[in-house]
């Protein structure tokens, strides 16, 4: 397994380097994962993107490097300490960097000579490739899919100047993900929500949740997808919120500031049983905090966000894979229930690259409206049923008036205070709870069954868990399991209290300061963390950290 950093300011070419390497190596057979680290601003600081790739399926990021692209003097300086001793620096001639592991190259001369300067990026790739043992059989194949039809052939000429200048470092490794997909979880978000049958989306662009915008705004015409790039984020969810009163699959999304500004349309959706997929593709806050980093701080606060009680869901993503099916199977429970379903997702799983089988869209299941038809005798918009769940008819229809509203209503819709109604009115929206829960998936479980040290995440933290895990049994310093919850309210309990009974020490890991999901397993069924694994600098743990922290017996 390998893993390069290609790094380098703002402009400098750090993402497409790194989007057409990911994309060779995949197509050479690797299991490719990448992840990204940028600042929020358009020229300078320091950006860079690390691709790790393999013959197996590989979970998380890592910190060891065996090769870097560096783009300027400061990518050598902050992440020379991580190369291994067999790793390699390639650099432009013109950079301070000086060593055994240091490759030069007059990159930017070359591409000069070649008439685009741009094209020192692919000097790069073409050089990497070859450092790795690999060909250049698809290097016209995927430049084809990466740049514009006039830049091709110096593109093509750069790679091959790159391939020429240096020596073969590594041996190729044969692998078996050619044919997988390689996708960001932003784009396998969306893909989920087409599969699910969306027809609206709306949103106001946000760090880093407008990936999704912008990939089904380029699909909109192929998908007969309307998607609103709206004045605010009050507008956007009241948006989403009329067209699926309207008959419209909907769904909008944000981070976290901006879920905060929809909060009184959320609770709209409660009361007026209006079905909605709502996404917050977290990043750390309070307030702007850092707009382009990572956090899992938001899960209490969509837990409980709008006044008053009533049914939601909440499903955090773990990865590539999980975006697309548990974004399809939230939009078919948000319409069986006719309640909003809330998407946790992040920055590091939004903007990472994995690989993934093709999806399988077989299976997606679709929840149906009520037909009028089906109704006997007057339509009750809000009859009292015993699941909770009442007939819903869409707008226009000939036989019957459908009305919604914001304030607490009859069966008919009609606004009311009387106390029998209201409690009447609780009861049956609440009662959807009982019978959701019977849809609850039980968290994944990773590692040894008779586990003594039990670690519990959710979310992204899947990948790091995962390899952490996997790492400390191999030690043979102790036995290892642990649950990680994509479904986390209503939070389903059963492997958890089973786990638990027997594991003598439970830690939550977890992207943020106060260990949130240890506090709803406390509130929910009374098990206490014995200790946290905590991490909100806003850069995603690794499993190395996590099985540091473990052997010393601290906490991050």
């Amino acid at each position: 397994m390998y893993n390069i950093l290609i790094g380098g300011a703002a402009g400098q070419g750090v993402e497409t380097t790194a989007a057409i390497l990911e994309k060779l190596l995949k197509k050479s057979g690797y299991f490719v994962f990448t992840i990204r680290d940028f600042m929020s601003r358009v020229r300078g600081g320091h950006n860079f993107s690390m691709i790790r790739f393999g013959t197996d399926i590989i979970t998380s990021h890592n910190d060891k490097l065996d090769g870097m692209i560096a783009l300027n003097d400061e990518t050598v300086s902050l992440h020379k300490d991580k190369l291994k001793e067999t790793g390699f620096i390639l650099c432009d001639s013109s950079l301070k960097a000086e060593g055994s592991q240091v490759v030069k190259l007059d990159m930017d001369k070359m591409a000069k000579e070649m008439g685009n300067i741009r094209a020192s990026g692919s000097i790069a790739v073409g050089a990497v490739l070859k450092l790795f043992g690999e060909t250049l059989d698809y290097a016209k194949e995927t430049m084809r899919t990466s740049v514009k039809e006039q830049y091709l052939e110096v593109n093509l000429k750069a790679i091959k100047a790159g391939y020429d200048s240096v020596g073969k470092k590594f041996e190729h490794i044969e692998g078996k993900f050619s044919d997988w997909m390689l996708i960001s979880g932003s784009k396998a978000l969306s893909l989920g929500a087409i599969a699910a049958g969306l027809k609206f989306y709306s949103a106001y662009p946000m760090s880093p949740s407008t990936a999704i915008m912008e990939y089904l705004a380029s699909k909109s015409n192929e998908t007969g997808i309307v998607v609103e790039q709206a004045e605010d984020e009050i507008a956007a969810i009241n948006m989403a919120l009329g067209a699926s009163y309207a008959g419209a699959c909907a769904m909008t999304g944000t981070s976290g500031g901006g879920f905060c500004l929809k909060v009184e349309a959320l609770g709209f959706s409660g009361i007026a049983e209006i079905p909605l997929v709502a996404v917050d593709v977290q990043r750390p806050g309070p307030a702007t905090g850092l707009p382009t980093r990572t956090e899992q701080s938001d899960l209490k606060f969509v837990i409980s966000a709008a006044q008053g009680e009533f049914p939601r869901m909440v499903i955090a993503l773990r990865n590539h894979k999980d975006a697309f099916y548990q974004t399809a199977r939230a939009f078919y429970l948000a319409e069986k229930y006719q309640i909003p379903v809330i998407i946790l997702s992040d920055q590091y799983l939004g903007d990472s690259t994995a690989c993934v089988e093709p999806y399988d869209i077989s299976n997606i299941p679709k929840a149906e409206t009520a037909k009028s038809d089906e109704i006997d005798g007057d339509y009750l918009r809000y009859r009292l049923t015993e699941n909770g769940i009442s007939p819903r008819l869409i707008p226009g229809n000939l036989r019957y008036f459908v009305s919604a509203d914001s304030d607490e209503h009859d069966e008919y819709g009609f606004i009311t205070e009387s106390a029998e109604v209201r409690k009447s009115m609780m009861d049956k929206r609440m009662r959807k709870l009982v019978k959701l829960e019977e849809e609850l998936l039980e968290p994944e479980f990773i590692g040894e069954e008779n586990c003594t040290t039990l670690l519990l995440g959710w979310g992204s933290t899947y990948g790091p868990i995962a390899e952490a895990v996997k790492s400390l049994n191999s030690k043979e310093q102790g036995k290892y399991g642990a649950l990680v919850f994509g479904d986390i309210y209503p939070l389903p309990t059963r492997k958890l209290k089973k786990l638990t009974a027997s594991a003598e020490n439970i830690i939550n890991v977890e992207q943020n300061a106060t260990g949130q999901l240890a506090d709803l397993i406390c509130e929910k069924i009374g098990i206490t963390c014995t200790d946290s694994i905590l991490k909100y600098d806003g850069r995603q743990i690794s499993g190395e950290e996590i099985v540091e922290s473990l052997l010393k017996g601290g906490c991050i």
